[in-house]
C-alpha cells in the first residue's frame, strides 16, 4: 500500500463513482479500477461495494478512509514545514472567514499579497462553529470568527467590538431618529445568523438584558438574500457594521443601535506548527 493508492482510494470514496474519481485524478478508468482491486487484494478485505446510490464504503473501507485522509493531511503539513524551513515564498494561505465576513479582510489580503506575490489562497466561508472544526481538523490554519464562542483550544487575536445597525426598508417610519431596542422589539426580525451562534446570541442577549422579547421572523445567513428581503419590506434585520457597510443601498435605511456591539477574532490551533504564510498574515492583522 503506497501513497498513490491511498490518493486513488480517497478520490473513489469521495466521488462515489469510478468515472468521477478518474476525472478528478486525470487518469483513465481501467487503471483506477485495477488499483482499487490491487489494494483490496493486498489488504484481504472488500473496501467498496455497489448500491443503487453508487459506490459505498464497507466498514473496513470507512476505517481506511478516515486514516488515509488524516495521513495525507499530515504529509501535506510535513511538506509545508520543509518548504517553510527552506525559506520559500510559495505555498497556500488557508484561511476561513465567517459568513458575515470582515470589512478589513480585503485590505489585509492585499497587504499580504504585496509581500508574497507567488502565494496561492484557500479562502473558506462558513459559520464560526464550523470554522473552528475545520481549524481543529487542519483543513485550514486560520479563521476569522464571530464571538462569543468557546475558544479554549485556540490561540486568539481579538479585534475591537463594532457597532450594530437596525436595517429596514424605505417605507419604515422611525418613531424618532435615535432608535432603541424597545422601539424595535415588535419589528419582524430576520437575523443574519443561526440560533446558538455568535451574532444571533449577541442580539438576543441584548434584548434579554433589557427584559424585552424580540419578534423573530426567522434566520437568513445568506446575506445578499437577507438584504434583498429587507429592501423589499419582507422583514427587518440587525447586523454588524461590517455587513451594513458592505451592503448599504438606497432602498435600505440603517439606524445605529448603541445598545448592541459585537467582536470578532482571528484564531489558530494551540501548540501546532503554522506555515510562514499563516505567521505573516497574523503579523499583518495584529501589528
Amino acid at each position: 500500500m503506497d501513497v498513490r493508492q491511498l490518493r486513488y482510494f480517497i478520490a473513489i470514496a469521495e466521488e462515489r463513482t469510478i468515472t468521477a474519481a478518474a476525472r478528478r485524478l486525470h487518469i483513465a478508468q481501467p487503471p483506477l479500477s485495477q488499483q482499487l482491486k490491487a489494494l483490496e487484494r493486498e489488504l484481504g478485505v472488500q473496501l467498496i461495494c455497489r448500491s443503487r446510490k453508487g459506490l459505498e464504503l464497507t466498514e473496513a473501507g470507512q476505517a481506511l478512509y478516515r486514516h488515509a485522509a488524516m495521513l495525507l493531511k499530515q504529509m501535506e503539513e510535513a511538506e509545508q514545514i520543509v518548504r517553510d524551513i527552506g525559506g520559500g515564498t510559495q505555498g497556500t494561505l488557508k484561511i476561513g472567514v465567517n459568513t458575515l465576513s470582515d470589512r478589513r479582510l480585503p485590505d489585509w489580503l492585499r497587504a499580504f499579497r504585496a509581500s508574497r506575490p507567488e502565494m496561492r489562497y484557500k479562502i473558506h466561508q462558513n459559520d464560526s462553529r464550523q470554522l473552528c472544526k475545520l481549524v481543529k481538523e487542519r483543513d485550514i490554519e486560520l479563521a476569522l470568527i464571530r464571538l462569543p464562542l468557546d475558544l479554549s483550544e485556540f490561540c486568539v487575536h481579538s479585534f475591537p467590538a463594532e457597532p450594530f445597525y437596525f436595517l429596514a426598508g424605505r417605507t419604515f417610519q422611525p418613531p424618532h431618529p435615535e432608535l432603541t431596542l424597545q422601539d424595535i422589539a415588535s419589528a419582524p426580525l430576520l437575523l443574519p445568523s443561526t440560533e446558538g451562534l455568535g451574532v444571533y446570541q449577541v442580539i438576543m442577549d441584548a434584548f434579554r438584558r433589557r427584559r424585552l422579547e424580540a419578534h423573530i421572523l426567522g434566520e437568513c445567513s445568506d446575506i445578499s438574500l437577507l438584504m434583498e428581503l429587507v429592501s423589499t419590506g419582507f422583514g427587518m434585520s440587525i447586523v454588524p457594521l461590517t455587513v451594513q457597510g458592505r451592503w448599504a443601498e438606497e432602498n435600505i435605511q440603517a439606524f445605529p443601535l448603541p445598545e448592541i456591539s459585537g467582536a470578532s477574532a482571528l484564531i489558530w490551533l494551540k501548540e501546532h506548527h503554522l506555515s510562514q504564510a499563516a505567521l505573516q498574515f497574523i503579523e499583518i492583522v495584529s501589528p
